[in-house]
């Protein structure tokens, strides 16, 4: 193993990049990298069985890509019987073994096991970089906010803009004379239009077979499949599933990033966010590859300027407010929405046929594009009063790119308004309508998206209404909320009771 004097370097499962700080300077003849596969960070939520055998099969990858460069690597399996099952045990078990000079860590991704490494105490000094893979420091972030009222992402947006040059002209102003295409990027689905080629899917090699038997055994009770698995484990791969996305997909995704159509769990969504966010792709590098896919006439500014918006913006803007807000933030619950999660959450078993499509294509495939996470089950969470912590912790388990930094904002602000409008201006809450303009899943459901009171009712409908009445004295006086709260007074009060009756049953059901 490594020779005494040597630095430690931490490398974490979500840090598989070469250009990694911790990773900056490294002497092969002295240091060695840490790695280890710990049941803590498997098992702090049941995990979807793909998203562990996804990253784990990354982690030997890497390893063994570090070794080929000759890097001297401390490799702990999960099945190791001196594993000590934590990140903190597997560095003290390294120092005892190595006699290193010091450990040399990037920053977590996630506030849980920062802190945990912040509070470590060891018999040699800890050096905890900056993770520079982002485009926004969280000192940059911070300094953003400062003497802010109020935190919008878009003025976010367009300051990184400037920063990066990314679809700016020369005077400073943005290309195609504004900063987003939102607007543009709402088209309904058309069965006759869409023949998306699917993903690039990557056949598992002998690295990743023994990981997918290494986790149907040891992780037997947690909620998913690992049939099917093609998912890329290498940087390399990566960028193959990244190419055949900007060739293939990317020409169309603005246009129809909103739609929703049964069997195409897909569509032209890029599917790489697992990679970004696990380190094998670079955010920085995908943007410069759109805004060139543009310039270059294969796709419109549209779909180039929405694909940079999810990155640039999105992704930029929720790290910071984690960082920003946290530990905090986790525990808000503006709403005060306290119901459990519904069984059919686990198993995608419900007669509403939009949930039990996202849901069910969730624990398949460990993916379902933003709209579905928002407007599908977000939609429905936000509506009956499910438990911030519980939707959350869901979220966090099910989705193969759901890291706490970014999962958290978007699921706890942006889904479930449970911070009470710092991540956004008002509740993302919406009817059937919004899920029948946007879906073909209404058409085989059992529940009726016009109607809004009955048994065949679609349930979007009356909760939407409930939402509303019932959290009309914290609402009201939002001012983007005026408007819908002045055609309620107008409704007849026995369509209200009738929504109200019609809620209760509902959701007295759900549990």
């Amino acid at each position: 193993m490594g020779a005494s004097g040597g630095k430690l370097r931490l490398v974490l499962g979500d840090q598989l990049s070469l250009d990694l700080s911790a990773l900056a300077n490294l002497d092969p003849s002295a240091d060695t990298v840490l790695m280890a596969e710990v049941a803590e960070e498997a098992t702090y939520v049941p995990h979807h069985p793909k998203k562990i055998a996804f990253l784990l099969s990354a982690m030997r990858h890497f390893a063994k890509d570090l070794e080929r460069r000759g890097v001297r690597v401390r490799y702990i399996r999960l099945d190791d019987p001196k594993n000590s099952g934590s990140i903190l045990g597997e560095i003290d078990r390294a120092i005892e073994d190595l006699v290193p000079s010091s450990v040399v860590a990037t920053e977590c991704g996630e506030w849980r096991l920062q802190s945990a490494l912040e509070g470590w105490r060891g018999p040699v000094p800890l050096e905890i970089l900056d993770d520079d893979r982002f485009i926004a420091t969280r000192a940059e972030f911070a300094a953003w906010v400062e003497g802010r009222k109020q935190l919008r992402m878009e003025y976010f947006y367009r300051e990184i803009r400037r920063k990066t040059g990314l679809l700016m002209r020369d005077d400073g102003t943005p290309e195609g004379g504004q900063w987003n295409f939102d607007k543009e990027n709402r088209q309904p689905p058309d069965t006759g239009l869409f023949r998306p080629t699917p993903p690039l899917a990557i056949e598992p090699d002998s690295i990743t077979r023994e990981v997918i038997d290494l986790v149907r055994d040891r992780f037997p009770d947690h909620y998913g499949s690992l049939d099917g698995f093609a998912f890329g484990v290498t940087a390399e791969e990566a960028e193959r599933c990244a190419d055949a996305f900007f060739e293939d997909r990317l020409p169309l995704f603005g246009d129809y990033q909103d739609a929703m159509l049964t069997g195409e769990p897909v569509l032209y969504h890029a599917l790489l966010s697992q990679y970004l966010n696990a380190g094998l792709l670079d955010p920085l590098n995908l943007c410069r590859r759109a805004e060139a896919a543009w310039r270059d006439g294969h796709a419109p500014l549209n779909a180039a300027e929405g694909f940079i918006r999810q990155i640039l913006g999105w992704r930029e803007y929720v790290r910071g407010v984690y960082w920003l807000k946290m530990p905090d933030y986790a525990e808000t619950n503006f709403l005060d929405a306290h119901r459990p999660l519904p069984e059919f959450f686990w198993t995608g078993e419900t007669d509403m046929n939009c949930l039990r499509q996202c849901i069910g294509q969730t624990l398949r495939d460990a993916y379902a594009h933003h709209i579905q996470r928002l407007m599908v089950i977000g939609n429905f969470s936000l509506l009956a009063g499910l438990s911030p912590k519980a939707v959350c912790a869901w979220y966090l388990c099910v989705y193969a790119d759901a890291y706490e930094w970014v999962e958290l904002p978007n699921t706890h602000g942006m889904a479930l308004f449970a911070d009470g409008g710092i991540l956004g201006s008002k509740p993302y809450a919406a009817s059937g309508k919004y899920i029948d303009r946007m879906s073909d899943y209404c058409r085989d459901c059992r529940y009726d998206p016009k109607k809004p009171v009955g048994a065949d009712a679609c349930p979007y409908n009356y909760l939407y209404w409930d939402f509303l009445d019932r959290n009309a004295e914290t609402l009201s006086g939002n001012p983007r909320m005026a408007m819908i709260y002045r055609s309620m007074s107008r409704m007849a009060p026995e369509k209200r009771q009738a929504m109200a009756q019609d809620s209760a049953k509902f959701l007295e059901a759900l549990t």
